[in-house]
C-alpha cells in the first residue's frame, strides 16, 4: 500500500489544489510514483477521463503533475451545482443523482464506500497518494457523515497537514481556531501546518509561525511565498482567468451563473497578445471586443435568462452589427440558436425557450450525457484539434450544414452564412496550438505561435521548485503514513 498525506485548508480557497499539484510534481522529481486524490469536490469545471467519466479539473491538473492520465478514482465524488440549493452528484465518474443540499447531507455517508474503493485502488498502485480536502475541517456542523475532510482522514487513517491563507488576513486565528474547535480525535490527525500566499519577506512572520506551533503542537513546515506564475496554470475558478492583462486582442466572456468547463479560456489567457476579459453581471459587453465567447453552462436555460437580464443579448446584437465575431461552446452554442426545448424537464420545469437567434439551429435537451475525449479537424485549415465533449442535448438545423469541424468523419458544429458566428460542443479546443493560431487568424486577430502544453509543464516544474524553496518538503513527505 502507498503512503498517504492529506492537505486540508483552514478555509476555502487557501490554495490547496495548487499546493497538491506542486507537491505531486516534486514527488515525481524524487523518483516516486504518485497520484492525487480528492474524495469530494464541488465544481462545474470538469475534465473527461481516460475511463470515460468526469472529475474536477483541478484533479486533472494534479494528474498531469504526476505524469498520469486523469482517472475517475482520483475524484470519486463530484458535485456540480445546478441551482443555489441543489447539485448533480457524480460518483466514480457517472451521474448518480440530482439532490438538494439537505438531501445530500443526509446521504453523503453512504458514499464513503465508493470513495474508499477508489482510494484503495490508487493506493495499491503508487508509492504516495497526496490527498486534497475540501473547504475546512473547522466546519464542525458538517462533520457528521463527512467524506471530504476529517471523515475521510478517519476512515482511511491518514495524517493531515493544515494550510492557512495569509493573504486574506487572520491566519493565526484560522489555524489556532481550527485546533481549538476540533474534537480531540480530529485534532490528533493534524501533524503539521504551512502558510500559503505570503507577499514580502517571510522572515517577518517567524514569530507568527512560533506562536501557531506553541498553541497547537503541530510541526511548522514553512511559508509559501506568492507564486507569481500561478496564472500560467489552468484556472480552478473562472475569475482566476482574469488575473492577468495580456495584449491588445480582446476576448470578452460573459460570466454565467452556472459557468462550466471554462478551460477553453486558459490557452487564450496564456497568449501574451490576448486579454481575456470576464464580464460580471451588471456590466455591458465592451464594444471593442474582437471576439465574444459564450462558454459552457451547467444550467443553459437559466443562464440564458440571466444573460438577457443583464442586457447582454442587446450588446451581443450590437457587436454582430459592428461586424464582430461570436463563438459559443456547449451551453453557449445552445444559447445562440433559435430555440431550446426541454420537454422532459431535465433542467427544471418542462419548457421551450427562445434562443438568441444568431444561429439557425434548435436544441432539444435529453437525459443522456455525452462524455468523450475527441480528436477533430478544423475544416478551414486541416489543423488537428484535441478536446472533449461533456453535454446533454442535441442540436440540429440549417446552419449545421455550415459545419466547421470534422470528428470521426462527422461534420460537427454550426456557423452563420458569413462565418462570423460559430458554435460547437467541443471543449478544450484552444489548447491545440495550430488551431488556436488559425482560428484567431480567421477572425482577423492574429496571435503569435505558442506551445501551451510546454508552458503548463514548465510552470508545474517551477511550482515544484518554488515549494522546495519555501517548504520543508522532506519533512512533509516524512509525515506520510502507510494506511490500510
Amino acid at each position: 500500500m502507498a503512503k498517504a498525506i492529506m492537505i486540508q485548508g483552514a478555509g476555502s480557497n487557501v490554495g490547496k489544489s495548487m499546493l497538491v499539484a506542486g507537491l505531486c510534481r516534486a514527488a515525481v522529481k524524487r523518483g516516486l510514483t504518485v497520484a492525487p486524490f480528492k474524495p469530494q469536490n464541488m465544481s462545474n469545471n470538469a475534465a473527461v477521463t481516460m475511463d470515460g467519466g468526469e472529475i474536477g479539473r483541478a484533479q486533472a491538473l494534479q494528474a498531469r503533475a504526476c505524469g498520469l492520465e486523469p482517472h475517475t478514482d482520483m475524484n470519486p465524488v463530484l458535485l456540480k451545482p445546478e441551482t443555489d440549493v441543489g447539485a448533480q452528484v457524480i460518483v466514480q465518474g457517472k451521474r448518480f443523482a440530482t439532490m438538494k443540499a439537505r438531501e445530500y447531507g443526509s446521504r453523503k455517508a453512504d458514499l464513503i464506500g465508493p470513495v474508499l474503493e477508489s482510494y484503495h485502488r490508487l493506493a495499491a498502485a503508487y508509492d504516495l497518494i497526496i490527498i486534497e480536502g475540501a473547504g475546512s475541517p473547522a466546519e464542525i456542523n458538517l462533520r457528521a457523515g463527512d467524506i471530504a475532510n476529517m471523515g475521510f482522514a478517519e476512515a482511511a487513517g491518514c495524517p493531515v497537514v493544515l494550510v492557512g491563507d495569509i493573504d486574506r488576513g487572520g491566519v493565526i486565528a484560522q489555524l489556532v481556531g481550527t485546533d481549538v474547535i476540533l474534537p480531540d480525535e480530529d485534532r490528533a490527525r493534524i501533524k503539521g501546518f504551512a502558510i500559503n500566499k505570503f507577499r514580502g519577506d517571510p522572515s517577518l512572520f517567524a514569530d507568527g509561525m512560533t506562536a501557531i506551533a506553541e498553541h497547537t503542537g503541530w510541526a511548522p513546515l514553512g511559508i509559501v511565498s506568492w507564486f507569481e506564475d500561478a496564472w500560467k496554470l489552468p484556472a480552478e475558478d473562472v475569475m482566476d482567468v482574469a488575473t492577468r492583462k495580456g495584449g491588445t486582442i480582446k476576448v470578452v466572456v460573459p460570466r454565467l451563473n452556472r459557468i462550466a468547463n471554462f478551460d477553453d479560456l486558459d490557452p487564450l489567457a496564456a497568449q501574451p497578445d490576448v486579454t481575456v476579459e470576464i464580464i460580471e453581471a451588471g456590466r455591458p459587453l465592451p464594444a471593442d471586443a474582437d471576439l465574444v465567447l459564450i462558454p459552457g453552462s451547467k444550467s443553459t436555460i437559466a443562464d440564458l435568462a440571466h444573460f438577457r437580464a443583464q442586457g447582454w443579448d442587446v450588446d451581443l446584437l450590437a457587436h454582430v452589427r459592428r461586424g464582430g465575431h461570436v463563438l459559443g461552446i456547449c451551453g453557449g452554442y445552445q444559447m445562440l440558436g433559435r430555440e431550446i426545448a426541454d420537454p422532459d424537464g431535465i433542467e427544471g420545469p418542462a419548457s421551450n425557450v427562445e434562443g438568441l437567434g444568431l444561429l439557425d439551429v434548435t436544441t432539444t435537451m435529453s437525459e443522456h450525457k455525452r462524455l468523450a475525449l475527441s480528436n477533430a479537424t478544423f475544416n478551414a485549415t486541416g489543423d488537428a484539434v484535441t478536446g472533449y465533449e461533456i453535454h446533454i442535448g442535441d442540436t440540429v438545423g440549417p446552419d449545421c450544414a455550415n459545419a466547421w469541424l470534422t470528428l470521426d468523419g462527422r461534420q460537427i458544429g454550426a456557423a452563420s452564412t458569413d462565418g462570423r458566428i460559430k458554435g460547437c460542443y467541443l471543449h478544450g479546443l484552444f489548447a491545440s496550438d495550430p488551431f488556436r493560431t488559425s482560428y484567431m487568424d480567421s477572425i482577423g486577430a492574429p496571435v503569435q505561435a505558442m506551445n501551451y502544453d510546454v508552458g503548463v509543464d514548465s510552470t508545474l516544474d517551477a511550482l515544484a521548485q518554488h515549494l522546495e524553496n519555501c517548504l520543508d518538503v522532506d519533512r512533509l513527505f516524512g509525515l506520510a503514513q502507510t494506511v490500510s
